[in-house]
């Protein structure tokens, strides 16, 4: 998995057993400063980037495949034990209103590279078949994170903000609810030249500057019902600065974004669930103390935990989904929810690329 944050690659080793999901091994690979400005290049028109775009998949698929080898070593499996790769792909364009998404990486060449067969290309058919091609995560949320008795929130804290709704006796139900790190992490980045605000220590000495809230909370994403998804398409760094006057404390507007985050994950619980008991965090957003801090205050009546709490490592649960996503595939069953993307009915998710 590598998603909107352009963090790096996590890769896990997953068994899947009758009454259980297994995760075996783990390995990160961070992205290179040169590959994330490559791939950041691609979210914007321009000249021979369809040459560019083949040249980055194949990078991606090469990175890929180390993360894969890196797994193999450290469990000494071999690659003919490994039923398939998940792989998610780099989102380089999340488009379902014109009908179509992009997400690339070579998966032929990552089969090639491996010798493992390669199920990708997840979301193309939801939205195909009407949907937003996304969230995706929650199916998998609905197997391995509800409770019979329970009234839970799986808040997915990656570049963009996802929740899943777990309730006792009702079908799950899910949606992207705006950016989670990405405008912080690219404010961080142009001010302080670091990848992210480790714990939410820089916005903890700004302050919420209400009329840059007021003009972000304005945007027309916040006020649609579900089921709806969102990316950098939206929420990058232009949208951001159309909303500034240039005179703002850098400090302070990661303040105000950080609020941003926060606030538009908890006015969609409130709006869209009522009775809440436990909102569990995952994605890099839940190691992020201030955010986690200001969410228990926007949220008093909720216990606030990350699903490490639920024995599951959060770090690594949207990669454990996609290995999921490609069992479901192989066994011929649908993997998302219609309730969730919106589309017209179930669909088996995925290209397979065999070895």
């Amino acid at each position: 998995m590598s998603g909107t944050s352009l963090d790096g690659i996590d890769a896990v080793l997953v068994g899947f057993y009758p009454i259980e999901v297994q995760l075996i091994s783990q390995h990160f690979i961070p992205f290179d400063t040169d590959l994330k400005q490559a791939i950041l290049s691609l979210h914007t028109p321009a000249h021979n980037e369809l040459h560019q775009t083949q040249l980055i998949a194949n990078t991606l698929a090469e990175r890929y495949a180390l993360a894969v080898k890196a797994l193999l070593a450290q469990t000494q499996y071999h690659p003919k034990q490994i039923r398939a790769i998940g792989c998610h792909g780099q989102t380089i364009r999340h488009c379902p209103e014109h009908g179509y998404t992009v997400q690339i990486g070579n998966s032929s060449l990552l089969a090639e590279l491996t010798g493992i067969t390669v199920v990708s290309d997840f979301r193309s058919k939801d939205i195909a078949a009407g949907g937003q091609g996304a969230p995706l995560v929650p199916a998998f949320h609905d197997k391995v994170l509800r409770h019979p008795d329970w009234h839970r929130i799986i808040v997915n804290i990656g570049g963009i903000s996802n929740l899943t709704h777990l309730a006792p006796g009702i079908n799950t139900s899910g949606f992207d609810c705006g950016p989670g790190n990405i405008l912080m992490d690219a404010w961080c980045m142009q001010h302080l030249n670091k990848p992210y605000d480790e714990n939410g220590d820089w916005a903890a000495t700004g302050n919420v500057l209400p009329c840059l809230l007021d003009k972000m909370l304005t945007e027309a994403f916040f006020a649609l019902p579900p089921p709806k998804s969102s990316g950098r398409d939206l929420f990058n760094m232009a949208w951001l600065n159309d909303k500034l006057t240039g005179k703002e404390h850098a400090e302070d507007v990661q303040a105000s974004l950080l609020e941003l985050t926060c606030v538009t994950i908890a006015h969609a619980i409130i709006q869209q669930y009522s009775g809440v008991q436990e909102v569990y965090l995952c994605g890099g957003g839940a190691h992020n103390l201030t955010l986690r801090k200001r969410l228990a205050e926007l949220l008093p009546e909720c216990i606030i935990q990350t699903t490490g709490e639920l024995g599951v490592n959060g770090d690594f649960l949207e990669a454990i989904a996609f290995a999921w996503l490609a069992q479901q595939n192989l066994h011929h069953r649908p993997a998302n929810l219609p309730r969730v993307t919106g589309a017209r009915h179930p669909c088996i998710l995925g290209a397979v690329y065999y070895a």
